[in-house]
């Protein structure tokens, strides 16, 4: 039973993996920021539109890692499969 309660919450993991969409930093607003990538709440999505509306759209993940304060190498690692710019 344990087991079988295990292995559905480890495909419930893959699941909402999978649900994830792409979304492009440069247009996306902060709930669907927070809400498709990994690690980025609503304060860092904000931190997000903040650092666009000052500096322009981004680069790549290397000038959104530059440009915002909390994403980090981790996050954009999570987030890789999902970031488009």
């Amino acid at each position: 039973m344990i087991k079988s309660l295990m292995l559905a919450i480890i495909g419930l993991g893959f699941t909402f993996a999978a649900w994830a969409a792409a979304v492009n930093v440069n247009n996306a607003s902060a709930a669907e920021l927070s809400e498709n990538l990994s690690g980025v709440g609503e304060t860092i999505a904000e931190r997000i539109i903040e650092a666009r509306e000052s500096g322009g759209p981004f680069k790549d993940a290397n000038d959104l890692r530059s440009r915002v304060n909390g994403i980090g190498p981790a996050t954009i690692e999570k987030n890789q499969e999902n970031l488009q710019f």
